[in-house]
């Protein structure tokens, strides 16, 4: 998971958050379209930064992937 996908996770996280406290839903479906509008605030937000960056913000690729991909840049690196 990249530092995008992360602070785009928090974002999602915080607005349901907030919404949540704000609405104060009492039956599942209520907290089920409060979890989807706080989904929608971080998806435009990830549209806006693909569309000013030109760079996708979700990648396919794990945290097990990326300490994979750390260990053997950091190993290359060693054998130099």
């Amino acid at each position: 998971m990249t530092n995008v996908e992360l602070v785009l996770n928090m974002l999602a996280e915080v607005s349901t958050t907030d919404i949540s406290r704000q609405d104060e839903p009492e039956t599942m479906e209520q907290h089920k379209k409060v979890a989807q509008r706080g989904g929608s605030v971080a998806k435009s937000a990830r549209v806006q930064y693909e569309k000013q960056t030109r760079k996708k913000a979700v990648t396919p690729l794990n945290a097990k992937s990326f300490k994979s991909l750390a260990d053997k840049k950091h190993n290359d690196g060693d054998e130099e």
